[in-house]
Parts: structure tokens; C-alpha cells; sequence
């Protein structure tokens, strides 16, 4: 049977004053004052200062010394100390609590001390522990010979640290992949530090020496702390050995920056800083790298030399629930510096701020957006930034003729400091309603109404007449009405549940402008299984596909315990014999369009395969063949991803050009601990699919291998990748890298 008393400052008086018809203990073995009554409800007692929470199996009183000693499962709580053993005995004259048995002492920031014996004062505060274990809130491993905790200070003699569990999923004690052994450890809760003195690092059983006197951190709470972070090694062709030493200032638990130095053999050292902040209104980050050199890497020219960046910013302010800003920043100097010091590979950098509005019925976006080329032979005046792009959406809470409305308002303006001007507004409107029949059918019914005005300038600066549209305002009235039917149906086979549902679409639409305005959002157009039934098969609003059309297809799915089967197909047939805007090799150029499809297959979670495809309607050539292949498991996996592009796109009207493209790549945890990793990308680009490829069918493009180590204490791998691009007359060639992650050092 157990007892509880609510105040601790209240027991030892209540057991020192306890008549024979009252006492607080049972299966009392042979005390100097001996009691047995039966149990009896807890009372309140008289209010304390401090009160403290105490439960035992029995409790013994030696009113004689004034010593209290409870035994089997003793709990005791006091102020957020939580303290657990198999016997506590207190001594009221000299103030000494002694626990033994299993102790746990559980402190409110929640670290667990765990000995066989502990010796507190009553206020279970300051405390002298042997033979110690500290399992910290982070997660970290302190044990020693012996400690004393005075406050918010624990002494450690003989100790070692591990960030990780010291035993296995069985029980069964095990080394720990490092550690750091100390002859005396110094552990500030207060200020989450742990400092050695005279420590040595142990990896894998290795000795290394350390400084005599550091410190880590133990969480990322508190104030925060400051240090050095692990360096990383890497050698490349290109920039030689590389050093980099992150230091970390932290400036409260919600803000810091760390400042990395690069050292490299082979060229000017460089300098990155990162900042990052949470605050009530949300987060953000902003980095930057800094050099001195070359701005000229492409022609490898010596004249141009200079103070070269990289700047990358974003984040997001949530200022109530509906309202929100987003930004990214990503600018450099110049347009190598990035993929010169392996920083990135993009070809364009997007900068950008979108102020949103968003609830239930309503959407509004104010947003402004910058580009940067960084390819060769991209000319930045002539690329655009668009200031303001406003979009507005409200949805009409209630029905008109039974379907749903929704409003549109849309304005875009777009800029370059050398080329075609222009701007754009439309208001739109939508309605849908959605059917069942009595026999199964699902109908969708739509009508679409827009007007647009146009302006633009200095037209004659776009190379390409299919976009620039003519000069001056102009304006357009857009009309459309789509009426869909579905067909599910439903039925056995192979002992699972297929679905097979037709579908046909048709979309009225009169002749409506286009190729008198300007097309700035609606240029990388194709024909996908995405967009086959879209009402606007066009990408974005300055192009509007016109004529009226049928498009029919079919879905088809099969579902078994285990694995999986989607498929669809589809074609369009336009009613009208006009001439359409569509370019050349897009598969929507004819009144018949090209045939498309997806086919997806999944064998739990082990295969997934996705297929792709556009089938020529003539004579059923392959224009597009795209094919993804995942086999494993997330530890053990291998990739195949296939890309073929023939569709004979002029170049001169779009970016988007033909080719053929592998990715393979795969991972092998042969280990527990120990994986491998391999990844190859291949151009099989020739000169039939591409005319300016100068490839000859097989070129790699990239390749990449790494072994990895992970376990609960540390990572660490070496990788290999080999790049077989160019930047001007430099080839980029091999780059070496060693990667070391202390799990514990790093929070």
C-alpha cells in the first residue's frame, strides 16, 4: 500500500508529533519508535513555503536521531526536481537526504542524474553524486567518478562525454563512435555550457589531443552560445585544396550569423557570412559571398579583376492569419562567380516579394519580380523584371444556377532596360457545375468570360514576330463554354478493382486576337497529359487558344493488395479549319492533335514507375518519351530517369530545345552505419535530334560517388564528382570532398 503527504516541510513534524493512534508508516522493521496503525486519508497539512510531493511504500521515523527513512519506489517532487529510488533517508538535524537504489533525479530543465547513490540537501538542490551518468535534455551522455551539483553548476572528477546512447536497442552496453574523456568537467545548466579541462578526443577508439581547456554547448536554447563549427575539406581542379572554418555567433536563441573564411590553394580566399532570425512575425535568412578576382572566368580574360559576391536571401512574415509576405533575394556580380566556386549551377537567379491575402473565398497577390542571366551569352538588359504582378480571385459564396463563380482581376507590367516594353489587365469571370446522373456519369459544366487591354513598347526590339505583338493599346474579349462527361466504371479483375472511365470534352470558343499582342507569360507551350483537357492549353493569360475543339480520352486504373496500376490516353480534334498560333513540333498545330499519355505503376513501396509519352499523329513517332524508375527501399535504392525530346521546335521562337538525356543513380547500405552512393547524368544528344549539340550521342555530363558513415553520433563522408562542363576555356574537372559531423558539437 502506498502513502502520499503533499508538503515535505510537514512530514518529518507530522511523524515526530505522531501519537500511536497516528502515524504515516507500515511493515515498520525494528525502528528506535515503532507505530503500526492502519492507513489513514491523507489531510491537508499546514501550508509551507515550499511544498514537495512524496510517495513510498513505507515510511520509518527514528524520533530519537530525527531521522526519516522511506523505502520501495520513493518519489519525490519539488519545485519541477523530480527525484525516484529504492530508499531516501533524511536526516533532520544535519539537513542531509540520502537516496540510494536506482536513483534518478529528474531537474526542470531536464537533465536525468542517474547513480546508485546520492547524497542532496532538503532542498534537493546541491547534491554529491558517485559513480554518475547525466543524461542531458540534448540528448548528450555525461559520466564520471564522482560530482558535485551546487546550484546551477555541476563538478565532474574523471569524466566523459558522448552525445549519443551508450547502449543498444537491446540493453547491451557499447563504445560509442566519440567521445571526450576529461579530467574535470565543469556543466552550467544555466547556461547550457559544458567546459573540460585537460580533455582528450576519442574517435573510434583513436586518441587525439585537444586544447586543455574548452567548452561545447549542450541545446540551442537559452541565450545561446558561440564557437567554431567543424571544417570541411575539399579539393577541386579548379580552385585547388579548400579550408573552410565556420564560426557561429549566436545573439539569442532566435538569432545568429555564422562568418566561414575559404582558404584555397589555387585562388583568391573568399569570405561567407549568414544570417538568420525568428521573430513573432516569421523567419528569414540572408548569406553572402565575397571574393576578389576575375570577373572574366568565361573568356579567362586578366583585365577585368575586382570584388566579387553572391548574395541569396529569403524568408516569410506572417502578419495575421490571412495576411503574409514572401521574398527570395538572388543576385551576383558577375555570371560565374557562383559556379565558379561551386556555390550553385543555375542558369538564372529569381529574385522576388509577394504580399498575399488568403482565406477561405478570397485570394489577393501584390508581387514584383527580378531576373539575373548567368549563361554565357545572356545579355541582362534585355531580360525583364515585372513590377507590379497583381492577381485577385473571389470565389461568390452563393451558387449561380447551381454552379460556383469565381472573379478574377489580373495586372502585369514588365520592363527591360533595353527592349519591348509592356503592360496588361483583365477581369474575368468563371462558372462551374459539377453533375451526377442517375446512371454514373459525372458532367462538368463551364463558362469563361474575360476582357484584356494591352500597351506596349519599342515592339520591334523582340527578335521573334510571334511574340512581340503590335505597338500601342490594344484590346480583347475572351468567350468560352466547356461542357465534359465522365464515366466510371467499376469492376473486378485479378483479383482486384479496376475503374475504366471514358472521358470527352467540348470546348466552344470564337476567333479571338493574339498575335497582335505581346506574349511575355505564354511562350514554353506543349502538349502534356496535363494539360490535355485544360480549358486554355497556353501556359499563362497573353495567349488564348482559340476554336472550338473535342478532346476525348481514357483513364484506367487498377488497385490490388500490393501493387498498382494508372493509365491514361487522349487526344484533341479542333472543329475549325483556322489557322492557329500554335508553333511548329508543340502537337497541337493541326486540327488532329498528337496523342498523349501516362502510365504509372507501383509495387508497394518498392517499384515505382512512371512513362510518359507523345505519339505523333501521322505516323505514331515518339516526340516526347519520359520515363522515371525508382527500385528499393529509402536505404537501398536505384534510379533511372529517361528524357527524350523530338519535336523539331524552332529555335528562334522557343528555348526549350530537343534532347536526350539518362540520370542513373543509386545507394547501397551494405551496413548498418556504412552506404554508398553513385550518380552518373549523360547527354545522348546527337546532331539529328539537335543541330547546334555538339554532341556525339554519348557525353557525360556529370558524375558523382560518395561513401557515407552515419549512426546516432556522428556523420562523416568522401565524396568524388567529376563535372564535364566548361566555364569559357576551363573545364571543370574533379572536386574532392570530406565532410565531418560531430552530431553532438553541431546543435
Amino acid at each position: 500500500m502506498r502513502y502520499g503527504v503533499t508538503a515535505w516541510t510537514a512530514l518529518p513534524l507530522v511523524l515526530a508529533l505522531a501519537a500511536p493512534d497516528r502515524a504515516w508508516a507500515q511493515d515498520i522493521a525494528a525502528p528506535a519508535v515503532e507505530t503500526e496503525v492502519p492507513p489513514a486519508e491523507p489531510q491537508p497539512l499546514a501550508a509551507a513555503d515550499q511544498e514537495i510531493a512524496f510517495t513510498a511504500d513505507r515510511v520509518d521515523y527514528d524520533s530519537e536521531n530525527e531521522v526519516v527513512t522511506a523505502a520501495g519506489q520513493v518519489r519525490i517532487n519539488r519545485e519541477g526536481t523530480f527525484v525516484a529510488a529504492d530508499q531516501v533517508r533524511w536526516d533532520r538535524r544535519s539537513g542531509e537526504v540520502v537516496a540510494t537504489g536506482n536513483v534518478v533525479v529528474v531537474q526542470p530543465q531536464g537533465d536525468r542524474l542517474i547513480s546508485e547513490r546520492v547524497v542532496l540537501d532538503d532542498a534537493l538542490r546541491d547534491a554529491t553524486v558517485d559513480n554518475l551518468l547525466v543524461v542531458l535534455e540534448s540528448g548528450g551522455r555525461l559520466a564520471a567518478d564522482k560530482a558535485t551539483r551546487t546550484g546551477n553548476v555541476t563538478t565532474l572528477e574523471n569524466a566523459v562525454y558522448s552525445p549519443c546512447r551508450i547502449d543498444n536497442e537491446a540493453g547491451c552496453p557499447r563504445k560509442p563512435s566519440w567521445r571526450i574523456l576529461a579530467a574535470r568537467v565543469r556543466y552550467d545548466q544555466a547556461a547550457e555550457r559544458i567546459r573540460f579541462e585537460r580533455g582528450r578526443f576519442e574517435l573510434f577508439g583513436i586518441t587525439l589531443p585537444l586544447l586543455p581547456v574548452f567548452s561545447l554547448g549542450t541545446s540551442s536554447g537559452g541565450e545561446g552560445y558561440s564557437g567554431f563549427l567543424l571544417p570541411e575539406l575539399r579539393y577541386s581542379r579548379r580552385l585547388g585544396g579548400e579550408l573552410s572554418l565556420p564560426y557561429l555567433t549566436r545573439f539569442g536563441p532566435n538569432r545568429d550569423i555564422t562568418v566561414t573564411p575559404h582558404l584555397y590553394t589555387s585562388v583568391n580566399p573568399a569570405v561567407e557570412a549568414r544570417y538568420r532570425e525568428l521573430n513573432s512575425l516569421g523567419a528569414f535568412s540572408l548569406g553572402a559571398f565575397v571574393t576578389y578576382g576575375d570577373k572574366s572566368s568565361y573568356d579567362d580574360s586578366r583585365t577585368n579583376r575586382g570584388l566579387r559576391a553572391y548574395i541569396e536571401g529569403n524568408g516569410k512574415f506572417q502578419f495575421s492569419p490571412l495576411w503574409s509576405l514572401t521574398g527570395q533575394v538572388r543576385a551576383a556580380t558577375d555570371k560565374d562567380v557562383a559556379r565558379f566556386y561551386d556555390l550553385n549551377r543555375d542558369d538564372r537567379y529569381r529574385s522576388f516579394l509577394d504580399l498575399e491575402r488568403i482565406d477561405l473565398d478570397s485570394y489577393i497577390s501584390i508581387a514584383g519580380w527580378a531576373f539575373q542571366g548567368v549563361r554565357q551569352n545572356d545579355i541582362q538588359s534585355t531580360i525583364p523584371f515585372a513590377l507590379p504582378a497583381i492577381d485577385a480571385r473571389v470565389r461568390l459564396t452563393d451558387p449561380l444556377l447551381g454552379g460556383r463563380v469565381e472573379l478574377q482581376a489580373n495586372s502585369l507590367a514588365v520592363f527591360r532596360r533595353e527592349g519591348q516594353d509592356s503592360q496588361r489587365a483583365f477581369a474575368g469571370a468563371r462558372w462551374d457545375l459539377r453533375r451526377l446522373t442517375t446512371m454514373g456519369q459525372e458532367i462538368l459544366l463551364t463558362g469563361y468570360a474575360r476582357g484584356d487591354l494591352y500597351h506596349s513598347d519599342d515592339n520591334e526590339l523582340t527578335s521573334a514576330a510571334i511574340y512581340r505583338g503590335e505597338k500601342g493599346w490594344r484590346g480583347r474579349e475572351i468567350a468560352a463554354a466547356a461542357a465534359e462527361v465522365r464515366w466510371p466504371l467499376t469492376g473486378e479483375l485479378l483479383g482486384g478493382i479496376q475503374r475504366l472511365t471514358p472521358r470527352a470534352q467540348l470546348v466552344i470558343t470564337p476567333p479571338t486576337a493574339n498575335i497582335s499582342l505581346p506574349n511575355e507569360d505564354s511562350r514554353s507551350v506543349d502538349l502534356e497529359d496535363s494539360n490535355l483537357f485544360a480549358l486554355n492549353r497556353f501556359p499563362g493569360y497573353d495567349r488564348w487558344e482559340d476554336g472550338s475543339r473535342i478532346t476525348y480520352g481514357l483513364d484506367w486504373t487498377l488497385d490490388r493488395p500490393g501493387w498498382a496500376v494508372s493509365s491514361n490516353i487522349g487526344q484533341s480534334y479542333r472543329l475549325n479549319r483556322d489557322a492557329q498560333i500554335f508553333p511548329n513540333g508543340t502537337g497541337l498545330t493541326d486540327r488532329w492533335s498528337d496523342f498523349v499519355g501516362r502510365t504509372r505503376v507501383k509495387v508497394g513501396r518498392f517499384v515505382d514507375l512512371t512513362h510518359r509519352f507523345r505519339l505523333d499523329k501521322d505516323n505514331f513517332a515518339v516526340r516526347r518519351n519520359e520515363v522515371d524508375l525508382t527500385v528499393g527501399t529509402t536505404e537501398t535504392y536505384a534510379r533511372i530517369d529517361y528524357l527524350r525530346l523530338n519535336r523539331n521546335v524552332d529555335q528562334s521562337i522557343e528555348d526549350l530545345q530537343d534532347k536526350e538525356e539518362l540520370r542513373l543513380a543509386g545507394r547501397w547500405k551494405f551496413h548498418r552505419f556504412w552506404s554508398v552512393f553513385g550518380a552518373t547524368v549523360l547527354d545522348l544528344t546527337n546532331a539529328d535530334e539537335d543541330p547546334l549539340s555538339i554532341a556525339d550521342g554519348v557525353n557525360a555530363v556529370r558524375h558523382r560517388l560518395s561513401l557515407d558513415y552515419e549512426d546516432d553520433c556522428l556523420s562523416f563522408g568522401i565524396s568524388w564528382r567529376r563535372d564535364y562542363e566548361r566555364l569559357g576555356d576551363r573545364a571543370e574537372g574533379s572536386t574532392f570532398s570530406f565532410r565531418l559531423s560531430l552530431k553532438g558539437l553541431s546543435r
